[in-house]
């Protein structure tokens, strides 16, 4: 008989904790979470179990509640000036010591035409890391979906699921840039019904393996594939956005949320879409039917950029160049395509927004809690870009992994 993981990594992680937790019926499931990774990351010191995860419980003062809050990387897998060859094998090693770290998850974008995204098939990537790593979840944030012929993702899906181990976290998306689009064939104004009814597809394919659909874009009638996916019925799913009008969908199908700094474009920020999305999430919980309701707590946070060093005046002289080279690179295809900047390439600017958590162990620390107070259970860092030298990279992520994340917990 196949061995089936169910999709939603917390509990798994949690079955094998020693010690019962008595359920409370006053107690909310954060609560119990709670508890219950407590119990787990002191097992952990004590070498009874390894380590699942690196996390810590943020207090709120406002509730006196806790919540945990999950660590990990995002990874444009921008042009660095290296030979491909060698910047793959850089950043696989950066993938290997997050997951040494314990780092909850890996996750890497999906661009085209651009220096932006050196990994134009970040599910191939994703097979190289899941095959040098033992515990860290792995995703693409996302797979363009309109990019894709459903039936080929389907089952680049389950082969990349089952070569993880089932730590597959499924991002999903529309794709923004036309200058990428064009690479395909697409039209930015085809690719909300392209996603849509691809996704559809997808999802019939990953749940039953059969495909049976005709529309606009596709027809597949009668069609089957054998591959099924190791997590039932589909590894969680996640779609990040830079658009408040997106969040009611996203947190009433239950969806993982990732923001980033391009909110500043819609005039919104963080915070207020952290709430929005909790308030949404927590009236349609129990609905029936959602895409992601097979997972119980989705991950929701932002996204920013990273270098902890030994000091602050080293974090900045690391972090001003490589900020430089990233934004040649994020604004490449619209400087070449359309001569202007997507997003301001002024890299002051950017820091004095908030963009980057930069500096010391103990600055890096206050910046967290500052971010984690807006809300949300997930900060993922960037911790390689521009050309930031990979040792700069793997010390940064190791600082924030021992002398950052494990201590947030107290001061946020």
């Amino acid at each position: 008989m196949a061995r089936v993981v169910h999709a939603d990594p917390f509990p798994a992680a949690r079955e094998g904790v020693e010690g019962r937790v008595e359920l409370d019926p006053w107690q909310t499931e954060h609560h119990v979470h709670a508890v219950v990774d407590q119990r787990l990351d002191q097992q952990v010191a004590a070498g009874r179990v390894p380590s699942l995860h690196l996390g810590s419980i943020v207090h709120d003062r406002r509730t006196y509640t806790g919540r945990l809050v999950r660590f990990g990387v995002f990874d444009w897998l921008g042009d660095c000036g290296l030979d491909l060859a060698d910047h793959y094998a850089r950043r696989l090693a950066l993938v290997e010591h997050a997951d040494r770290l314990g780092l909850w998850c890996y996750q890497v974008a999906e661009h085209h035409g651009t220096p932006l995204g050196m990994a134009p098939s970040p599910n191939v990537f994703l097979a190289a890391a899941a095959a040098r790593t033992r515990r860290i979840r792995l995703g693409p944030l996302v797979d363009v979906v309109p990019l894709y012929d459903p039936v080929r993702l389907v089952e680049e899906i389950c082969m990349l699921d089952h070569l993880s181990g089932g730590r597959l976290e499924l991002g999903v998306g529309r794709g923004g840039s036309p200058g990428e689009l064009a690479l395909y064939g697409v039209r930015p104004e085809q690719t909300r019904d392209i996603f849509r009814e691809a996704l559809d597809i997808v999802l019939m394919g990953l749940r039953t393996g059969r495909f049976d659909h005709e529309g606009e874009h596709f027809t597949r009638t009668g069609v089957a594939t054998p591959l099924r996916p190791l997590q039932r019925p589909y590894p969680p799913l996640w779609y990040p956005t830079s658009f408040p009008d997106s969040v009611p969908w996203i947190a009433g199908q239950g969806l993982s949320l990732a923001l980033g700094f391009l909110l500043e474009k819609q005039g919104t920020d963080a915070g207020e879409m952290l709430s929005r999305y909790r308030r949404t999430w927590e009236e349609h919980r129990g609905d029936e039917g959602r895409l992601n309701a097979h997972v119980a707590e989705p991950a929701y946070g932002v996204i920013h950029h990273v270098v902890v060093a030994d000091s602050d005046a080293v974090a900045y002289a690391l972090a001003r160049p490589a900020l430089r080279r990233f934004f040649e690179s994020f604004n490449h295809i619209w400087l070449t395509q359309r001569g202007i900047e997507y997003y301001p390439s002024d890299v002051e600017a950017f820091i004095e927004r908030g963009h980057v958590l930069l500096g010391s162990p103990a600055t890096v620390r206050d910046q967290v809690a500052r971010v984690l107070g807006l809300g949300g259970n997930y900060l993922a860092g960037v911790f390689a870009f521009g050309d930031l030298p990979a040792e700069a990279s793997m010390r940064s992520l190791e600082l924030f992994a021992r002398e950052v994340a494990p201590a947030v917990g107290a001061t946020a």
